[in-house]
């Protein structure tokens, strides 16, 4: 069975930084190289957004307009391991970050991310 696992989330000051993990058990994330990983996130009472995709065979980022600048995702060198750096955090950066197996129906759980007012 295929899990994507997150993890990294937590509190942290306007202006902190976190970094978000993403592991797959039952499967290697390498498969997903040409596709792609991505992170979405949801807050409350909102929909869900895509964040950052990665596609590592052709070394391919996708950022959303509000994060550009200050999000970064990247693989490890085993591309076992996809990460989401968060600097500069702010309070609508708040939410619930999901990892995503692009063109599938893979989600992990979820990471709750809070940047208070």
């Amino acid at each position: 069975q295929v899990q994507l696992v997150e993890s990294g989330g937590g509190l942290v000051q306007p202006g902190g930084s976190l970094r978000l993990s993403c592991a797959a058990s039952g499967i290697s994330l390498a498969v997903f190289s040409i596709y792609g990983v991505e992170w979405y996130r949801q807050a409350p009472g909102k929909q869900r957004e895509l964040v950052a995709r990665i596609q590592w065979s052709e070394t391919t980022t996708f950022y959303a307009d509000s994060v550009k600048g200050r999000f970064t995702i990247s693989t490890d060198n085993n591309m076992e391991t996809v990460y989401l750096q968060m600097n500069s955090l702010k309070p609508e950066d708040s939410a619930v970050y999901y990892c995503h197996a692009r063109d599938t129906n893979w989600w992990g759980r979820g990471t709750q991310v809070t940047v208070p007012a």
